[in-house]
């Protein structure tokens, strides 16, 4: 709701009006096997060793493309799936 958290509604308004689907998921932030993310430094490592495209964390916007490549983890080696 608008009032009660205004930074997000606005990002998913503005999610809607690019994409026209109203609706962001939210889930654990992990790749399997591994722990949840904790720190920005750990969104960090799990973005940059996963497929997405986008990382925002509070006024920071990351995209993968602009990364340094050679801070990628490969997590299917480095974590043993449950």
């Amino acid at each position: 709701h608008e009032d009660t958290n205004p930074r997000y509604h606005a990002l998913i308004s503005a999610f809607y009006e690019r994409t026209g689907c109203p609706v962001l998921v939210n889930t654990s932030f992990n790749v399997r096997g591994e722990p949840i993310v904790c720190t920005p430094e750990d969104a960090f490592r799990c973005f940059m060793g996963t497929e997405l495209d986008v990382l925002v964390v509070g006024d920071c916007f990351l995209e993968k493309a602009e990364q340094d490549k050679s801070l990628a983890i490969n997590y299917e080696q480095a974590f043993e799936l449950d």
